[in-house]
Order: structure tokens, then C-alpha cells, then sequence
């Protein structure tokens, strides 16, 4: 699965050396920095800071990606659009999840209890 900050993270490092996200709520920040920390960019995140590109930080926020983009002269990466372009081309390129290692398939057990009756073998 492609989520839309995720996404739009990546669509501004290939960009950019830095990106900030924007968002519309103060209280929504905190999310917006977890997610950075989750992904792993907290190295090329700037926080609110001028930067080489922006990371619109809400869905909601997609009809300002162009002018915001017109108005300051950096890229603004809109997370919805980027998760499907994302996703467009990895169905292109006929990839998907591994299923192998960390991804691999729980190894089937037998269940005990009440969920006896649902066990899989």
C-alpha cells in the first residue's frame, strides 16, 4: 500500500534536496511529523521552513497545489496525486508486495478455544 504522504515524500526528494509540508491545522502537525519519522526523511524534511519543494500535508488542500506552486516557485507535491502515480506505475511495471521475508504469509497454526471451530486446518 501507497499512502498519500508517503508518496508525496518521495515525489519531492526526486525533486528536491528538502521539502516542507503544509498543512491547514496546527494540531494536525503532529501527524504530519510522525508520518515524517515513520518514512524515514526526517534528513530531508525542513518543517515548515522555506524549502526546495513542499508536501502538501491534506487531501483537502489539492486545489491550492498549482497556484501555491505558481505563487512561491517551488515544486508542490500533492500526496493523492503522487500515490497514484506511484501505484499506476508499479501495476506498469508488474510489481507488488513481496511475498517473501518480512512480507511473506503468517505460517498457518492451529487456533485453541473458542476459535477452534476457525482454525485453517
Amino acid at each position: 500500500m501507497i499512502g498519500i504522504a508517503e508518496a508525496a515524500f518521495y515525489a519531492a526528494t526526486l525533486v528536491a534536496t528538502g521539502f516542507s509540508v503544509v498543512t491547514t491545522l496546527a494540531r494536525t502537525s503532529v501527524i504530519a511529523e510522525h508520518l515524517v519519522l515513520h518514512h524515514g526523511f526526517e534528513r530531508r524534511c525542513c518543517g515548515i521552513h522555506g524549502s526546495g519543494a513542499i508536501v502538501l500535508g491534506c487531501a483537502g488542500m489539492v486545489d491550492l497545489c498549482h497556484a501555491l506552486q505558481r505563487r512561491l516557485g517551488v515544486p508542490v507535491i500533492d500526496g493523492v496525486g503522487a500515490a497514484v502515480k506511484l501505484a499506476e506505475g508499479l501495476v506498469a511495471l508488474g510489481l507488488s508486495t513481496s511475498k517473501q521475508g518480512d512480507y511473506a504469509a503468517p505460517i498457518s497454526k492451529n487456533y485453541l478455544g473458542l476459535a477452534a471451530p476457525f482454525s485453517p486446518r
